[in-house]
């Protein structure tokens, strides 16, 4: 992908850029003079303060600088709800819906307005958010929009629960934004892509010989697909994602785990002809492959391995219970309800953004295929939300 003509930076923003860049180039000296690309893109996404999602530019909807499933309305979280009601009923008292990324409040609002209109409401509905700006900006919309004994309902987490909780955990568009190590095959070894200053300090891509860790998750997937890579593949694996699931799931005493993103079972996303991985990065509204463009104001992220996710999920001790389409899962949740309550709204510029909404979310050149869903359980029986569109045969 080309880097496209994209729109210019106030000075504010451009100088903030400079700060994190300056940031980083001292974290590369500081490291020998290379840095990791997923430390890069840890920084560039997370410093505090600075990084893309820890400082406050707007990230979400027309402002920002692209669109999530619960910012185009209150269909997603509606058939999320859905999906999830018979398990918190079952749960009962003491029940948590945990949020991790609640972005700009927008699914938290609607989910727990639907979750009490049908009588499922957990006991809480905890939010795990790293930006201190975003948390506020949520606090503020929910605060205002719910009436104040859902709003109380609402808590804010700095990290995963320490203590054994039963209810669901929920992650939407999050996996994608992990920072990911990015590896190259040259002459059948696996090497590691790295930052490095040019000499005239620019951020500049290297490649160096993998580590242990790198080097045994490659093969894994080589063994997998059941081929090398060609010489020069470069893409993405995520080998920390394990630990990951462990450290935001494993203390579900009962419950489940439910992830939409973007991606592709393993044998897709490492197709011959995607020989320089996933690697997008958004600004304004504009997707390009230049992860060096303005740090701090663009975001950058890979598709998600579900093959992969499947893997970490039953190694954290769960039971996969499905892998659909978004647009299966939606459907299989309640969708035609919500179309059927779209059609009694009396404005017509409003019903005609909502089925705008539903398409959006459901046709395959929209989110429908591209964006997938994929739930684990433990302890309660999740499948049959899974019913339509079944995918795991591709896993």
């Amino acid at each position: 992908m080309s880097l496209p003509a994209l729109p210019e930076p106030s000075a504010e923003a451009r100088a903030h850029s400079q700060r994190l860049s300056e940031l980083i180039r001292g974290q590369i000296r500081a490291s020998g003079g290379a840095l990791p690309f997923s430390r890069y893109m840890e920084f560039a996404l997370y410093a505090p303060g600075l990084g893309y999602y820890s400082a406050g530019a707007r990230k979400f909807g027309a402002d920002g600088d692209f669109v999530t499933a619960p910012e185009l309305g209150p269909s997603f979280a509606q058939c999320i709800s859905e999906s999830v009601a018979p398990l918190l009923r079952q749960l009962g008292e003491g029940s948590v819906f945990f949020e991790l990324g609640g972005g700009s409040g927008a699914f938290a609002e609607a989910a727990l307005r639907h979750l009490a209109e049908i009588d499922a409401l957990p006991s809480r509905y905890e939010l795990l958010e790293p930006s201190a700006d975003l948390r506020e900006r949520q606090r503020e919309r929910l605060q205002s929009a719910l009436p104040p004994d859902l709003f109380a309902r609402c808590h804010w987490r700095d990290g995963p629960p320490e203590q054994p909780w039963r209810g669901v955990l929920f992650a939407n568009e999050v996996l994608d934004a992990l920072p990911t190590p990015r590896f190259v095959v040259h002459d059948g070894e696996v090497f590691e892509e790295t930052v490095v200053l040019a000499a005239d300090d620019s951020f500049l891509r290297v490649d160096q010989p993998a580590d242990a860790l790198l080097h045994s998750a490659v093969r894994h997937v080589e063994r997998d697909v059941e081929a090398p890579f060609a010489e020069g593949y470069r893409s993405e694996v995520l080998p920390q994602l394990p630990y990951w699931i462990q450290a935001v799931g494993g203390l579900i005493a009962e419950g489940a785990m439910l992830f939409v993103d973007y991606g592709y079972p393993r044998r897709e996303y490492y197709l011959p002809e995607r020989r320089d991985g996933t690697l997008v990065c958004h600004y304004r509204h504009r997707a390009h492959n230049d992860p060096f463009f303005l740090p701090g104001l663009q975001d950058l992220t890979a598709f998600v391995d579900f093959t992969a996710l499947a893997e970490a999920g039953v190694h954290a001790g769960f039971e996969l219970a499905g892998y659909c389409s978004q647009a299966s899962f939606l459907i299989g949740n309640g969708l035609a309800s919500r179309l059927e309550a779209i059609e009694t709204v009396g404005d017509e510029v409003e019903r005609y953004r909502r089925h705008q909404e539903v398409k959006r979310l459901t046709l395959p050149g929209e989110m429908g295929e591209r964006f997938q869903v994929m739930g684990f359980q433990r302890g309660v029986d999740l499948r049959e939300r899974f019913r339509l569109g079944d995918l795991t045969r591709r896993l």
